[in-house]
């Protein structure tokens, strides 16, 4: 079917059909593989091969990318930028437009509690400006405070197999903890594993819990 006949048959009952039984086929196999097809200017292929492959991929990396994106399918505009707090965010929209020696967006939006307001160019530059301005500020600081100065430059890439190992095994010990610190401190039973102190925590080994070294 050529473009022009689907279009056509997008309002005709058996279009309809079809549809329907498409939506039902997602539900039933969502486990299913579709085969996807792309055209795209050489020098945009080379860029956007790798993020599609990412994108596509399975597992914990392919979700955590996919999450990533959720703001592109929510916003009208390319986002430039966003930030996020706790309750709050706000977004910078692009494309960038030139101005004379200025690169300026076509707006922005805060969403606030209570508040959602949207940004002309002008107030989104100053924005983002004051953004990136706190975000120095508190990148500085941070070094500063944990003196990261003074220690050896460290190459940006790294080896993802053991840093996430690694990164997994603190987590897992910093869980550990927190589930044995939420456990109830039983007085009655403080002799049996505590050499008969008397307190009124736990000592470590209650803490960690029977079985555990």
């Amino acid at each position: 079917m050529n473009p022009s006949n689907r279009d056509f048959a997008k309002g005709c009952p058996m279009s309809i059909f079809h549809r329907a039984l498409d939506r039902l086929a997602d539900f039933i196999w969502t486990g299913r593989k579709v085969d996807l097809r792309f055209t795209a200017e050489y020098r945009t292929a080379c860029y956007a091969v790798p993020i599609i492959k990412k994108l596509l991929a399975e597992g914990a990396d392919g979700d955590a990318y996919r999450v990533a994106l959720i703001p592109w399918h929510e916003a009208e505009r390319p986002p430039h930028a966003t930030y996020e707090g706790d309750t709050s965010r706000c977004r910078i929209d692009g494309p960038l437009q030139e101005a004379g020696t200025h690169w300026l967006p076509l707006g922005g939006l805060i969403l606030s509690p209570g508040v959602t307001a949207h940004l002309d160019p002008f107030e989104a530059r100053a924005l983002h400006e004051k953004m990136q301005q706190a975000i120095e500020a508190v990148i500085r600081t941070w070094v500063r405070d944990h003196d990261l100065a003074a220690g050896p430059s460290v190459p940006e890439h790294f080896d993802r197999r053991r840093a996430d190992r690694k990164a997994k095994a603190m987590i897992a010990a910093w869980a550990s903890e927190n589930v044995a610190a939420a456990l109830p401190f039983d007085p009655d039973n403080a002799d049996k594993c505590c050499s008969g102190e008397h307190a009124d925590a736990p000592c470590s080994a209650c803490r960690k819990g029977p079985g555990r070294d």
